[in-house]
């Protein structure tokens, strides 16, 4: 799947939509602009990418709605270099939402399949996420 100027102009529509739902951080506003979310589907569901529902991905989860997303992610106030420990890695967007303002993210997921798809998605992106198979409850040593 490519980043084509649809894409593009769907994030854009996107990010309207996310104002229009009181998102006023920029920044959040910018990495969600940014972040090509259809890579993270299924070549098949692509459509439904930028609209603003949960949508289920493998290992029987869901990627996040984004308002979901930019709201989480616009009260945690990040600011360059912060450190964010994520417990549910799923699809990997959320931590690529969060490396995108500059985060030192750390992410555990529990599913081994989603384990694999965050690293490719991480890789392709070239985001550096430091990520890894593990049970959230025990924490990051």
């Amino acid at each position: 799947m490519k980043d084509t100027f649809i894409t593009k102009g769907k994030r854009r529509e996107l990010g309207a939509v996310l104002v229009s739902k009181g998102i006023s951080d920029h920044n959040v506003l910018n990495a969600i602009q940014l972040l090509p979310r259809h890579l993270f589907f299924e070549p098949e569901f692509e459509n439904h990418a930028y609209e603003d529902k949960a949508f289920p991905i493998i290992g029987g989860q869901t990627i996040s709605q984004p308002y979901t997303v930019a709201f989480q992610t616009q009260l945690l106030e990040i600011a360059e270099n912060d450190k964010i420990l994520e417990i549910g890695t799923g699809s990997g967007y959320q931590a690529s939402v969060l490396k995108l303002l500059k985060a030192d993210v750390y992410s555990l997921e529990i599913v081994p399949e989603l384990v694999e798809f965050s690293r490719k998605m991480f890789e392709l992106l070239q985001l550096n996420i430091n990520h890894k198979l593990s049970d959230g409850t025990l924490g990051w040593e």
